[in-house]
Protein backbone atom coordinates (compact mmCIF):
# COMPACT_ATOMS: atom_id res chain seq x y z
CA UNK A 1 0.00 0.00 0.00
CA UNK A 2 1.05 3.55 -0.91
CA UNK A 3 -0.51 6.17 1.32
CA UNK A 4 -0.43 9.53 1.06
CA UNK A 5 -1.72 11.42 4.30
CA UNK A 6 -2.81 14.74 4.89
CA UNK A 7 -0.62 16.07 2.34
CA UNK A 8 -0.17 20.01 1.86
CA UNK A 9 2.38 21.39 0.01
CA UNK A 10 3.10 25.24 -0.21
CA UNK A 11 5.72 26.88 -2.52
CA UNK A 12 7.20 30.31 -2.44
CA UNK A 13 4.89 33.15 -2.29
CA UNK A 14 2.11 31.26 -0.16
CA UNK A 15 0.87 29.42 -3.29
CA UNK A 16 -0.55 26.20 -1.93
CA UNK A 17 -0.44 23.83 -4.54
CA UNK A 18 -1.48 20.93 -2.57
CA UNK A 19 -4.21 21.36 0.08
CA UNK A 20 -4.30 18.88 2.82
CA UNK A 21 -5.15 15.80 0.11
CA UNK A 22 -5.29 12.12 1.29
CA UNK A 23 -5.18 8.99 -0.69
CA UNK A 24 -4.67 5.35 -0.11
CA UNK A 25 -3.59 3.28 -2.85
CA UNK A 26 -3.58 -0.19 -3.50
CA UNK A 27 -3.00 -2.72 -6.80
CA UNK A 28 -4.98 -1.22 -9.22
CA UNK A 29 -5.22 1.58 -11.71
CA UNK A 30 -6.16 5.30 -9.99
CA UNK A 31 -6.55 7.93 -12.29
CA UNK A 32 -6.03 11.27 -11.18
CA UNK A 33 -7.93 13.75 -13.45
CA UNK A 34 -8.16 17.37 -13.02
CA UNK A 35 -7.12 20.53 -15.08
CA UNK A 36 -3.71 22.21 -15.45
CA UNK A 37 -2.90 23.32 -12.47
CA UNK A 38 -4.92 21.39 -9.76
CA UNK A 39 -2.05 19.87 -7.92
CA UNK A 40 -1.69 16.88 -9.54
CA UNK A 41 1.80 17.28 -10.34
CA UNK A 42 3.01 18.67 -6.84
CA UNK A 43 1.27 15.53 -5.83
CA UNK A 44 3.05 13.23 -7.92
CA UNK A 45 6.35 14.50 -7.18
CA UNK A 46 5.88 14.03 -3.25
CA UNK A 47 4.34 10.45 -3.82
CA UNK A 48 7.23 9.76 -5.89
CA UNK A 49 9.89 11.12 -3.18
CA UNK A 50 10.98 13.75 -5.31
CA UNK A 51 10.12 16.26 -3.34
CA UNK A 52 8.94 16.60 0.25
CA UNK A 53 5.72 17.51 1.32
CA UNK A 54 5.49 20.89 3.91
CA UNK A 55 3.35 18.59 5.72
CA UNK A 56 1.57 15.04 6.05
CA UNK A 57 3.08 11.88 5.37
CA UNK A 58 4.02 9.26 1.98
CA UNK A 59 4.10 6.03 3.29
CA UNK A 60 4.96 2.45 1.59
CA UNK A 61 4.03 -0.14 3.11
CA UNK A 62 3.48 1.22 6.44
CA UNK A 63 7.13 2.62 6.68
CA UNK A 64 7.37 6.47 6.68
CA UNK A 65 8.98 6.98 2.90
CA UNK A 66 9.61 10.74 3.55
CA UNK A 67 12.34 10.30 5.89
CA UNK A 68 13.19 7.17 4.61
CA UNK A 69 12.72 7.04 1.00
CA UNK A 70 14.97 4.56 -0.41
CA UNK A 71 12.47 1.74 -0.34
CA UNK A 72 9.47 3.27 -2.03
CA UNK A 73 12.18 4.32 -5.01
CA UNK A 74 13.83 0.69 -5.41
CA UNK A 75 9.98 -0.37 -5.94
CA UNK A 76 9.10 2.50 -8.53
CA UNK A 77 9.12 3.52 -11.80
CA UNK A 78 8.43 6.98 -12.43
CA UNK A 79 7.68 9.41 -15.04
CA UNK A 80 7.59 12.69 -14.69
CA UNK A 81 5.65 15.53 -17.33
CA UNK A 82 8.87 16.78 -17.68
CA UNK A 83 11.17 13.89 -19.00
CA UNK A 84 14.70 14.61 -20.15
CA UNK A 85 17.38 12.86 -21.91
CA UNK A 86 20.64 12.73 -23.03
CA UNK A 87 20.42 14.06 -26.93
CA UNK A 88 23.36 12.26 -28.14
CA UNK A 89 22.85 9.30 -26.31
CA UNK A 90 20.61 6.46 -28.61
CA UNK A 91 17.47 4.93 -27.05
CA UNK A 92 19.58 1.68 -25.97
CA UNK A 93 22.60 3.66 -24.67
CA UNK A 94 19.87 5.52 -22.49
CA UNK A 95 18.16 2.95 -20.96
CA UNK A 96 21.28 0.99 -20.27
CA UNK A 97 22.58 3.63 -18.65
CA UNK A 98 19.27 4.17 -16.85
CA UNK A 99 19.07 0.36 -15.81
CA UNK A 100 22.81 0.51 -14.74
CA UNK A 101 22.07 3.09 -12.20
CA UNK A 102 18.73 1.26 -10.75
CA UNK A 103 21.10 -1.75 -9.88
CA UNK A 104 19.83 -3.89 -13.02
CA UNK A 105 22.45 -6.75 -14.62
CA UNK A 106 24.29 -6.09 -17.68
CA UNK A 107 22.59 -9.39 -18.81
CA UNK A 108 19.16 -8.55 -17.80
CA UNK A 109 18.94 -4.84 -18.81
CA UNK A 110 19.78 -5.65 -22.05
CA UNK A 111 17.01 -8.67 -22.53
CA UNK A 112 14.27 -5.73 -20.21
CA UNK A 113 15.75 -3.23 -22.90
CA UNK A 114 14.91 -5.11 -25.88
CA UNK A 115 11.63 -6.48 -24.63
CA UNK A 116 10.66 -2.36 -23.58
CA UNK A 117 11.67 -0.83 -27.08
CA UNK A 118 9.01 -3.40 -28.80
CA UNK A 119 6.75 -2.73 -26.27
CA UNK A 120 6.29 0.76 -27.18
CA UNK A 121 7.27 0.65 -30.61
CA UNK A 122 10.89 1.82 -31.06
CA UNK A 123 12.80 -1.20 -32.02
CA UNK A 124 13.63 0.37 -35.65
CA UNK A 125 14.87 3.36 -33.90
CA UNK A 126 16.40 2.08 -30.83
CA UNK A 127 20.32 2.67 -32.56
CA UNK A 128 19.13 6.76 -33.54
CA UNK A 129 20.44 9.61 -31.59
CA UNK A 130 17.47 11.05 -28.95
CA UNK A 131 18.36 14.52 -30.18
CA UNK A 132 16.63 13.47 -33.59
CA UNK A 133 13.55 11.87 -32.29
CA UNK A 134 9.96 13.80 -32.26
CA UNK A 135 8.11 14.46 -29.02
CA UNK A 136 5.69 11.77 -29.29
CA UNK A 137 9.19 9.08 -29.40
CA UNK A 138 10.97 10.73 -26.82
CA UNK A 139 7.52 10.41 -24.46
CA UNK A 140 7.87 6.44 -25.47
CA UNK A 141 11.37 6.16 -24.34
CA UNK A 142 10.16 7.70 -20.83
CA UNK A 143 7.52 4.93 -20.83
CA UNK A 144 9.94 2.83 -21.54
CA UNK A 145 12.59 3.98 -18.55
CA UNK A 146 9.60 4.00 -16.18
CA UNK A 147 9.12 0.46 -16.45
CA UNK A 148 12.69 -1.11 -16.34
CA UNK A 149 13.20 -2.89 -13.06
CA UNK A 150 9.71 -4.07 -12.97
CA UNK A 151 8.37 -1.59 -10.75
CA UNK A 152 6.07 -2.42 -8.50
CA UNK A 153 4.14 1.20 -7.86
CA UNK A 154 4.12 2.82 -11.09
CA UNK A 155 3.59 7.23 -11.34
CA UNK A 156 3.02 8.05 -14.61
CA UNK A 157 2.42 11.94 -15.09
CA UNK A 158 0.66 13.00 -18.09
CA UNK A 159 1.55 10.13 -20.08
CA UNK A 160 0.48 10.10 -23.16
CA UNK A 161 1.06 13.62 -23.89
CA UNK A 162 2.54 13.86 -27.97
CA UNK A 163 1.07 10.04 -28.31
CA UNK A 164 -1.27 9.44 -31.55
CA UNK A 165 -4.31 7.70 -30.78
CA UNK A 166 -3.22 4.89 -31.69
CA UNK A 167 -0.03 4.68 -29.16
CA UNK A 168 -2.71 6.05 -26.84
CA UNK A 169 -4.79 3.24 -26.65
CA UNK A 170 -1.62 0.50 -26.41
CA UNK A 171 -0.48 2.57 -23.74
CA UNK A 172 -3.55 2.73 -21.66
CA UNK A 173 -3.87 -1.13 -22.26
CA UNK A 174 -0.36 -2.04 -20.87
CA UNK A 175 -0.87 0.30 -17.82
CA UNK A 176 -3.87 -1.74 -17.53
CA UNK A 177 -2.57 -4.93 -17.38
CA UNK A 178 0.33 -3.65 -14.88
CA UNK A 179 -2.47 -2.80 -12.45
CA UNK A 180 -3.34 -6.03 -12.00
CA UNK A 181 -0.72 -6.83 -9.18
CA UNK A 182 0.65 -3.23 -8.98
CA UNK A 183 0.43 0.27 -7.64
CA UNK A 184 0.07 2.08 -10.67
CA UNK A 185 -1.06 6.02 -10.14
CA UNK A 186 -1.95 8.17 -13.57
CA UNK A 187 -2.45 11.79 -13.81
CA UNK A 188 -4.20 13.48 -16.62
CA UNK A 189 -6.45 16.55 -17.69
CA UNK A 190 -7.82 13.53 -20.45
CA UNK A 191 -11.05 12.21 -19.42
CA UNK A 192 -10.19 9.52 -22.21
CA UNK A 193 -7.29 8.36 -20.78
CA UNK A 194 -8.83 6.96 -17.52
CA UNK A 195 -12.13 5.97 -18.57
CA UNK A 196 -11.58 2.53 -20.02
CA UNK A 197 -8.78 1.45 -17.54
CA UNK A 198 -8.57 3.16 -14.12
CA UNK A 199 -10.41 0.85 -11.40
CA UNK A 200 -10.80 4.17 -9.08
CA UNK A 201 -10.50 8.23 -10.35
CA UNK A 202 -10.39 10.81 -7.86
CA UNK A 203 -11.06 15.00 -9.12
CA UNK A 204 -8.67 17.01 -7.98
CA UNK A 205 -9.20 20.64 -8.39
CA UNK A 206 -6.95 23.40 -6.06
CA UNK A 207 -4.88 20.68 -4.32
CA UNK A 208 -8.21 18.70 -3.12
CA UNK A 209 -9.90 15.83 -4.00
CA UNK A 210 -13.46 16.91 -5.11
CA UNK A 211 -15.04 13.59 -6.17
CA UNK A 212 -13.24 10.19 -5.51
CA UNK A 213 -14.78 6.40 -6.38
CA UNK A 214 -15.07 3.96 -9.10
CA UNK A 215 -16.20 4.77 -12.96
CA UNK A 216 -19.50 4.22 -12.37
CA UNK A 217 -20.09 5.97 -9.40
CA UNK A 218 -18.49 9.19 -10.25
CA UNK A 219 -21.41 8.71 -13.53
CA UNK A 220 -24.09 7.89 -11.21
CA UNK A 221 -23.14 11.14 -9.00
CA UNK A 222 -24.70 13.01 -11.86
CA UNK A 223 -27.63 10.91 -12.54
CA UNK A 224 -30.83 12.97 -13.24
CA UNK A 225 -28.51 16.22 -13.88
CA UNK A 226 -27.40 15.90 -17.65
CA UNK A 227 -29.52 17.43 -20.57
CA UNK A 228 -29.28 17.91 -24.03
CA UNK A 229 -30.81 21.13 -25.57
CA UNK A 230 -30.33 21.87 -29.66
CA UNK A 231 -30.37 25.62 -30.34
CA UNK A 232 -29.99 28.13 -33.38
CA UNK A 233 -26.03 29.02 -33.55
CA UNK A 234 -27.16 32.67 -32.13
CA UNK A 235 -28.64 31.63 -29.16
CA UNK A 236 -25.87 29.13 -28.47
CA UNK A 237 -23.56 31.79 -27.09
CA UNK A 238 -25.92 32.96 -24.75
CA UNK A 239 -26.87 29.68 -23.19
CA UNK A 240 -23.17 28.52 -22.68
CA UNK A 241 -22.78 31.52 -20.75
CA UNK A 242 -25.52 30.89 -17.94
CA UNK A 243 -25.40 27.07 -17.76
CA UNK A 244 -22.64 24.26 -16.71
CA UNK A 245 -21.64 23.13 -20.65
CA UNK A 246 -19.84 20.11 -20.73
CA UNK A 247 -19.99 20.14 -24.37
CA UNK A 248 -21.32 21.63 -27.73
CA UNK A 249 -21.31 19.98 -30.99
CA UNK A 250 -22.32 21.74 -34.24
CA UNK A 251 -24.73 20.34 -36.76
CA UNK A 252 -27.26 20.64 -39.46
CA UNK A 253 -29.87 21.09 -36.74
CA UNK A 254 -27.80 23.96 -34.88
CA UNK A 255 -25.53 23.27 -31.60
CA UNK A 256 -26.53 20.85 -29.60
CA UNK A 257 -25.51 21.44 -25.82
CA UNK A 258 -25.08 18.75 -23.23
CA UNK A 259 -25.74 20.60 -19.94
CA UNK A 260 -25.09 19.89 -15.90
CA UNK A 261 -28.51 21.22 -14.37
CA UNK A 262 -30.48 19.87 -11.28
CA UNK A 263 -33.79 20.78 -13.21
CA UNK A 264 -34.94 20.95 -16.38
CA UNK A 265 -32.60 24.26 -17.32
CA UNK A 266 -34.61 24.95 -20.77
CA UNK A 267 -37.79 24.31 -22.36
CA UNK A 268 -37.03 21.97 -25.33
CA UNK A 269 -34.17 20.78 -22.88
CA UNK A 270 -34.49 16.58 -22.79
CA UNK A 271 -32.73 14.64 -19.85
CA UNK A 272 -30.10 11.91 -21.29
CA UNK A 273 -27.33 9.21 -19.47
CA UNK A 274 -24.91 10.71 -18.02
CA UNK A 275 -21.25 9.74 -18.59
CA UNK A 276 -17.87 10.03 -16.92
CA UNK A 277 -17.06 13.50 -18.77
CA UNK A 278 -19.95 15.10 -17.08
CA UNK A 279 -19.19 13.98 -13.53
CA UNK A 280 -15.74 15.27 -14.22
CA UNK A 281 -17.09 18.99 -15.35
CA UNK A 282 -19.54 18.67 -12.64
CA UNK A 283 -16.79 18.27 -9.22
CA UNK A 284 -14.33 20.94 -11.38
CA UNK A 285 -16.94 23.53 -11.38
CA UNK A 286 -18.44 22.84 -7.60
Amino acid sequence: MLELLDITKVYKGQKRAVDGLTLRLTPGLVGLLGPNGAGKSSLLRIAATVTRPTSGQVRFEGRDAVARPDGLRRALGYLPQDFGVYPNLSAVEFLRYLAAAKGLSARSANARIDELLELVNLTHAAKRALGGYSGGMLRRVGIAQTLLGDPRVVIVDEPTAGLDLEERVRFRNLLSDLAADRVVLLSTHIVGDVESVASRIAVVKGGRIRLDGSPDELVRSVAGHVWEVTVPPPAAAGLQQRLLTTRAVRSAQGVRLRVLAVDRPVADAVPVAPDLEDAYVGAVNR
